[in-house]
């Protein structure tokens, strides 16, 4: 009998013998030096082990937004695979408690399977994971381990060989091209997605990106994972690997179990780096739980990881020295032992080799840990839900029927719909909390699977008040503080706090009315959506003529209409990539205006009042604009900035009456080189007295100035670090800060350095204008109500 079995395992394994090796098909190891991988070969590779071993099921994802493949490879046993839709329905039972009962969820719990998703290289630029995921692949289905067989018997695994495969190729083909070259190393002058580069991991609740949208499609939506780990690296003077527990803050909204099990799970990963010899693990330091663009699954029943590997330079090996690894990081000291960090590394060579061995350890450990404990995640999964559906606190959150920016408004509820995010509507008037509504409204109620997600983007937060030490600086959020749709958006919504009955239906349509309706033949200028239909007309030869007082447009003169005419618009590039340049490009071609992308050689061709009415300088430090990469840090073509020439250039354009348009911290280049004369009142100012990092604050617009056409009186804009002026002679300030009570979520410390000053100035320039936008007028494609304010400074 023994004989039998151990022959029958034998045939099993050695039905994998035509599994190609990574070195066979790449032509070299996974852990080689200077290696980068092309994006197609990765997918063949994946193509080939699906051919070949019956563990493994390659399925396409979708599109890239350049067009690519992407691809989620499916691994199990080979039972397993072969019931692929039973597990789904269990998950899916699972995930919503109101149509399955405790005792059949325990019956579901015994026989269902772990869910486990690991996603790589979303930061093209990190590209160790993308080595690590074939190499990982190809163990899996080939070594006979007890902990393998565990992993396959227990969990259906989901593998991402990379969340950007454009940014693949973009990295690999810039690494070949610059390798033995005094570039090698260096990072390419063009975002490594086409538009939002780095940001495309801020992304998990605006789904603004194709491969965020396919991924939520097509994984998430469809497995519904209890874990999904997310591969990423930092810097190279760092710690060697941080995995979780996070730092404070974990925002509220994340169920504690789903913290708690991240915890759990990281520390694992932590103890199986340690017991394999590998030093530099740090634990709580750096990164914090705050955010849902960085996650998604957290408010749908499962946990994120991350863990980030100490970097090389993109394929090549770095010597770090001692003294390189002495600095302060938020949560740890690099070179001192400490709880979280207690075996530091020491220095020395590091190269992608040893990124992809603390990867492999990782990938391993994860996947152990849920084969465990696949009885315990799966009714932990169940039991989230149970309390998300059993939400009391707020009832709902309505959405009136009227809405003055219904074209804003929809985008939310179809972020929330997308989602999962149930919305219903109401057949007949109702009334909540007191309050009365009308037909058609919009009801969110929070008992529902995936409330958490709705609450924490429809709610103001409240960052807490942390500093590095009692009375000290600001700790850092690792990336913003504030997410409150309804204020970026400009919809109106009430938090209902008590229970109340109305007539509701699923909602089929998500088109909210106008409040206070527009005449017949026009198109409100309150209406974000009214830009794309003014777009076509531009586009077709059609006149559009707009009401200098509401904002609102129409194809035919109408009485104290003027007619706005299409603007030749141009948006300037640095060599030095702009993720804010790549996130207003998107902008722009989602309202469907057409622009030219304005390079340094084009600005110094001069004569661009002749090509140009309206020319962007998206967020970027004046240096970058002035003088772009120094000489010798990248081949020549990509050296420069505008220098004192194009300074020249641009102020003629002008001049000659041509409008600027300087975002954010680009506004500095336009005090300091074009003669703006308002004051930067926070310039300077060190962080322990002001910061704003990340928050909605709000302001006063002046009603009678072009640039607040369709706007409220009041109403929050992004603030990022960013600038307030007190305003010179002469200049116009369009928002301004109040006295008192300036944020409305996120976190703000040393308001007054802000009360009563500007936030949108207009400084005249010769026949011309420049335009300050103290923000991020269209933030991460998310700030609808501002981009008005954007859109209006394109027309005169």
């Amino acid at each position: 009998m023994r004989r039998t079995i151990a022959l029958a395992v034998g045939v099993a394994w050695a039905a994998l013998g035509a599994v190609p090796t990574p070195e066979s098909h790449f032509g070299h190891a996974m852990k080689a030096d200077r290696s980068p991988l092309a994006w197609a070969k990765i997918v063949s590779y994946f193509d080939g082990l699906a051919k070949t071993s019956d563990r493994i099921r390659v399925e396409r994802m979708g599109k890239s937004t350049e067009g690519r493949e992407m691809i989620l490879a499916i691994v199990s046993s080979p039972e397993n695979l072969k019931k692929l839709e039973r597990y789904r329905a269990i998950q899916a039972a699972l995930a919503d408690p109101r149509k399955t009962p405790a005792a059949e969820a325990e019956k579901l719990i015994a026989e269902g399977k772990a869910i486990v998703a690991i996603t790589c290289s979303i930061h093209a630029n990190e590209p160790a994971s993308n080595a690590t995921a074939v190499q990982f692949a190809y163990d899996l289905l080939t070594q006979d381990k007890p902990k393998f067989r565990a992993i396959l018997e227990n969990t259906i695994f989901l593998l991402v060989p990379s969340l950007n495969p454009d940014g693949v190729d973009i990295i690999s083909n810039w690494a070949r091209k610059t390798m033995g070259t005094p570039y090698e190393g260096t990072i390419p002058p063009e975002l490594y997605q086409k538009y939002v580069g780095h940001d495309n991991n801020r992304d998990w609740y605006i789904f603004s990106q194709a491969e965020t949208r396919a991924t939520i499609e097509k994984l998430h939506h469809v497995w519904k994972p209890q874990i999904v780990y997310d591969v990423h690296q930092m810097g190279p003077t760092t710690a060697r690997m941080f995995v979780p527990p996070w730092m404070d803050p974990i925002d509220p909204n994340v169920d504690p179990v789903i913290a708690q099990g991240a915890n759990a799970i990281g520390m694992g990963m932590a103890l199986d780096l340690t017991s394999a010899g590998r030093k530099g693990v740090v634990v709580n330091a750096v990164y914090d739980f705050w955010t849902p663009a960085r996650h998604y699954q957290a408010y749908h029943g499962g946990m994120r990881i991350l863990t980030e590997s100490a970097s090389v330079r993109l394929f090549s090996p770095v010597t770090i020295r001692p003294e390189q690894l002495r600095g302060q990081s938020q949560g740890y000291n690099v070179g001192e032992r400490a709880w979280n960090h207690l075996e530091p590394w020491s220095g020395g060579t590091w190269t992608i080799g040893e990124i992809v061995t603390d990867q492999l350890i990782a990938f391993e450990s994860v996947l152990w840990q849920a084969a465990v404990r696949r009885e315990e995640l799966l009714r932990n999964f169940y039991g989230v839900h149970q309390r998300a559906v059993a939400r009391t606190t707020p009832y709902s959150f309505v959405v009136p029927a009227e809405q003055m920016d219904p074209g804003g408004t929809r985008k939310m509820l179809e972020t929330l719909a997308f989602g999962q995010v149930e919305i219903e509507q109401a057949r007949e008037k109702f009334t909540a909390d007191g309050q009365e509504y009308p037909a058609g409204s919009f009801v969110i109620r929070m008992q529902q699977p995936y409330s958490a997600f709705a609450k924490t983007l429809l709610e103001r937060q409240e960052y807490p008040d942390l500093r590095l030490y009692p009375g000290g600086p600001p700790k850092r959020p690792y990336d913003v503080t504030a997410q409150t749709l309804p204020l970026l958006m400009g919809a109106e919504v009430v938090t209902v706090r008590d229970r109340f009955t109305a007539s509701l239906t699923p909602a089929r349509s998500l088109e909210p009315r106008q409040k206070g309706g527009v005449a017949a033949g026009r198109l409100a200028g309150s209406n974000i959506d009214s830009w794309k239909e003014v777009n076509r007309w531009w586009k077709t030869g059609t006149a559009a003529w707009r009401d200098p007082k509401t904002g609102d447009w129409a194809k035919v003169a109408f009485p104290g209409a003027v007619e706005k005419k299409k603007p030749r618009l141009a948006l300037y590039r640095s060599w030095q990539p702009s993720m804010d340049e790549g996130w207003t490009r998107f902008v722009l071609e989602q309202f469907g205006f057409e622009y030219t992308r304005l390079t340094n050689p084009m600005v110094l061709e001069g004569n661009l009042r002749a090509k140009f009415d309206v020319i962007v300088v998206p967020d970027q430090a004046p240096g970058g604009i002035l003088n772009g990469y120094a000489a010798n840090a990248m081949p020549a073509e990509f050296t420069g900035g505008v220098g004192t020439a194009g300074v020249q250039a641009l102020k003629a354009f002008a001049e000659q009456g041509g409008t600027l348009v300087f975002l954010n911290q680009s506004t500095a280049f336009a005090s300091s080189h074009l003669g703006v004369a308002s004051k930067n009142v926070v310039q300077g100012v060190s962080s322990r007295d002001f910061y704003a990092p990340g928050s909605l604050l709000k302001v006063s617009l002046d009603a009678s100035h072009p640039l607040a056409l369709g706007l409220p009186n009041e109403l929050s804009i992004w603030m990022e670090q960013s600038p307030a002026w007190e305003v010179a002679a002469g200049e116009k300030a369009v928002a301004t800060y109040g006295a008192s009570g300036l944020l409305a979520s996120g976190w703000l410390l040393g308001e007054k350095y802000l009360a009563n000053r500007a936030a949108l100035v207009e400084v005249p320039m010769g026949q011309g204008r420049a335009i300050l936008f103290g923000m991020r007028p269209q933030y991460r494609a998310q700030s609808y109500q501002t981009f008005k304010m954007f859109f209006n400074a394109f027309v005169r």
